[in-house]
């Protein structure tokens, strides 16, 4: 039912360090199966324009102390680095055909073969699977529809599961609750209309001193290790800026400020950071100090969204956002009565809060909607 294929490397000396790579990029965008146990079979990535590759195709590895036998579907580009070979079925095969045969074979070989005993195509190819038939022929319309209704089932699932946390997530945050209240339908109609007043930001922040830690970001964990348990800012947009950890001990712990990025490729990037972190490079924290007036995460983050609309952008690698600079602009707040109005800003960001999450709920049941709509009816 299938032939063994055979793909060459098309240059004439091979250099491992420079032909492929562990991470899939626009330049090294083939998936090169070998033996490897886990990941489809896919340890390294190849230029297309190197190897030779085939399309619906089976995976199997013949060698490794643990890898041998293992068998994997290949329905897109595929390349061959060693220890495994593609083998491509006689017939017109689906994914959900591929996928089918590849759980018959691997039930078929895998206990059968080892690292003394290799799984070459010479041995394998003389294996017997079994298979379901219908009136002394192969059904492959059932194979189908079997393979089709357990992955709807499996995506309906996790779909399932991660709108069931998604629930458990809002009930505790508060945000189970996103219909808008007759306050929060007025904030998000009148916003246009709004009454604003201009402010410099010297007048309203003050800027945090912080402990100068002597810490390479190269050498730091992106996720809690041990001691490293303190997220650390640096000069970045994503995850707030907050890509690395660092001790706590001697670090200046923070809470409940804003963040501004100094330098760097998003240098003006600014957040509202309302749990614990500390400052590392490139950037700093201001909290508010205009008038001793004790603020809401809401207003918070009002706040730091008017002073990335007025500072991201004006600012690079060579004009670093320092607070030196950066206190001398001016931001638009929303004013009454020549006061500026803190109740409007709180009663927007919950509207606008509740508006996403009530996005992010339809979306999420639309998905499950989806998938249910996806398993084959018995």
């Amino acid at each position: 039912m299938f032939n063994k294929i055979n793909l060459r490397f098309k240059k004439e000396v091979f250099d491992k360090y420079n032909d492929v790579s562990k991470i899939k990029t626009k330049e090294f965008d083939l998936p090169l199966v070998n033996a490897k146990n886990g990941d489809n079979g896919v340890m390294y990535y190849g230029r297309s324009s190197d190897f030779e590759s085939a399309t619906m195709t089976i995976d199997i590895v013949n060698d490794g102390a643990v890898s041998t036998g293992d068998v994997y579907s290949q329905p897109q580009e595929t390349g061959v680095l060693y220890n495994a070979y593609l083998i491509k079925p006689k017939f017109v095969a689906t994914t959900e055909l591929l996928h089918f045969f590849t759980a018959c074979i691997f039930k078929s070989i895998k206990l059968k073969f080892g690292y003394e005993n290799k799984a070459g195509w010479d041995k394998v190819k003389n294996e017997k699977i079994f298979l379901p038939i219908r009136n002394k022929n192969i059904d492959y319309n059932f194979m189908e529809s079997l393979i089709a209704k357990l992955e709807a089932e499996h995506v309906m699932e996790l779909e399932t599961k991660r709108v069931t946390q998604l629930e458990a997530y809002l009930k505790v945050s508060g945000f189970d609750n996103y219909e808008l209240s007759d306050e929060e339908k007025d904030a998000i109609k009148n916003y246009n209309q709004l009454e604003c007043g201009e402010f410099k930001l010297e007048t309203l922040f003050e800027k945090l001193k912080t402990n100068s830690l002597k810490y390479k970001t190269s050498e730091l964990p992106n996720k809690k290790i041990d001691k490293y348990c303190l997220p650390a800012l640096t000069a970045g947009i994503k995850n707030q800026g907050l890509n690395n950890y660092v001790p706590i001990d001697g670090a200046t712990v923070l809470k409940k400020v804003i963040s501004i990025s100094a330098n760097g490729a998003n240098t003006g990037a600014t957040f509202y950071q309302n749990t614990k972190f500390t400052v590392l490079q490139d950037a700093y924290a201001i909290k508010w100090a205009y008038n001793n007036l004790q603020i809401s995460d809401n207003q918070y983050l009002f706040l730091a969204s008017c002073i990335s609309t007025a500072i991201y952008g004006s600012y690079e690698w060579t004009n670093k956002a320092g607070w030196t600079k950066v206190k001398q602009e001016k931001i638009q707040l929303p004013i009454r009565n020549s006061k500026i109005d803190f109740e409007f800003m709180e009663i927007f960001v919950s509207a606008i809060q509740k508006l996403v999450i009530k996005d992010v709920n339809t979306y999420a049941n639309k998905k499950i909607n989806a998938a249910k709509a996806c398993i084959p009816k018995s």
